[in-house]
């Protein structure tokens, strides 16, 4: 049985993830259409590799401009009912409640909401927000067990919430010196720092940081700094989403008074600089407020070893003395001891890091993500075939 799926996400632009996936989905014998804002985008050539219908149907649920709601629910119901697909797939807040606003209660074709991240979950009112706008025929796939678990607290039945981790196409990468070379530091220098996108504080949501949280990762720097005099911080990234820069001058001002010039903030690397400066880092510090899996991937690949915060999906992926070193989340003194715990036995922590490697490298395959969607597709559909089984991160305990 050939299934139509139809995938909506917000961006044409980013949700490379969402991308990735319907290319595997196709070889399961999906057939995939997405719903896209524009036609044109980064992300556009990654869904015409997957093989995928491309309609150009903003379905980001207008927030700041509710009048324009009742069109684009409009534009949501002629999409569904042109591409009649057996089952919708979307991968953002915004479009989820868009679709569930336009299609109603009752209508008949499953829906998939698979959460990439466990923000809106934490606040009381935009997780009951969201939860009560489903009805019978919503499902969700949570992208870490953190998310999972958050649904099942919240009251929803486990046979609707399922878990599937987003695949990425992952590559080991090793030190080529290509980020020394372009910032200029010698070999006998420690680099430790970060590769993240700055997000300016959500004020509504009562945040007095930014969401990856560099004021911490900087005041901890700066009490590393002090006593390691063979240490720089990096600080690789820019600012997301918006044209109002205020929130990261703020960080760069505090990062030149912390480091005395000792803190480096590069700004934007594209996805091969990523790639290429990892593996330079001789540890990595991803500390954020709200996270799910990310932040954490690209360096526990390139073999780095790694300290994240005590939140979301991070502690499934960076494991308390297994695969790196994990810290309460808003305590730079906590962050600064385990960097230095790292440079005082680089050997311990190198192994964790390799065990790290051996983690993401299954938890986060690609193929196997993509099977899983389409095993979870089957059950819905189907209901014969039983879902898959969660990811047990075994791979450990045959190292």
């Amino acid at each position: 049985m050939t299934i139509r799926a139809l995938h909506l996400v917000k961006t044409s632009d980013g949700a490379l993830w969402a991308a990735r996936q319907a290319e595997i989905l196709a070889r399961f014998g999906v057939e995939v259409h997405v719903a896209v804002p524009f036609r044109a985008g980064a992300a556009i050539p990654f869904w015409r590799k997957a093989g995928a219908t491309i309609h150009v149907v903003n379905l980001d649920l207008p927030a700041k401009r509710p009048w324009a709601i009742p069109a684009m629910c409009a534009a949501a119901r002629s999409l569904v009912d042109h591409v009649r697909p057996d089952i919708i797939h979307s991968h953002f807040v915004s479009t989820t409640l868009l679709l569930r606003l336009a299609l109603g209660r009752n209508h008949p074709v499953p829906r998939i909401f698979q959460v990439p991240g466990p923000l809106h979950l934490e606040h009381a009112a935009t997780r009951t927000a969201e939860i009560c706008s489903s009805a019978a025929n919503d499902y969700w796939i949570g992208s870490s067990g953190c998310i999972k678990r958050h649904y099942l607290e919240a009251g929803v039945s486990p046979a609707r919430v399922f878990l599937s981790y987003y695949g990425l196409p992952l590559q080991a990468a090793s030190r080529n010196g290509y980020l020394r070379e372009r910032l200029g530091i010698a070999d006998s220098t420690k680099i430790v720092g970060n590769i993240n996108l700055i997000y300016p504080p959500k004020r509504f949501l009562g945040q007095r940081v930014g969401v990856k949280c560099h004021e911490d990762a900087i005041d901890a720097l700066g009490a590393v700094l002090r006593v390691r005099a063979d240490v720089i911080g990096v600080l690789i990234g820019a600012t997301f989403g918006t044209t109002d820069t205020r929130y990261e001058r703020e960080l760069r001002r505090r990062a030149a008074d912390v480091g005395r010039g000792r803190i480096v903030m590069p700004g934007y690397f594209d996805a091969s600089e990523v790639q290429w400066s990892w593996p330079d880092f001789d540890c990595a510090v991803h500390v954020p407020i709200s996270e799910n899996c990310g932040g954490v991937i690209e360096s526990l690949m390139a073999g780095v070893p790694t300290i994240a915060s005590r939140t979301g999906g991070l502690p499934e992926v960076v494991i308390d003395g297994v695969t790196g070193l994990s810290v309460p989340v808003r305590n730079p003194s906590a962050i600064a001891s385990a960097v230095l715990k790292v440079f005082g036995n680089s050997e311990h922590y190198a192994r964790l890091a390799a065990n790290g490697q051996r983690l993401v490298r299954s938890m986060f395959d690609i193929e196997r993500t993509g099977s899983e969607i389409a095993q979870i597709y089957r059950h819905i559909l189907e209901g014969a075939s039983r879902p898959p089984d969660f990811f047990s991160g075994s791979v450990l305990d045959r190292a």
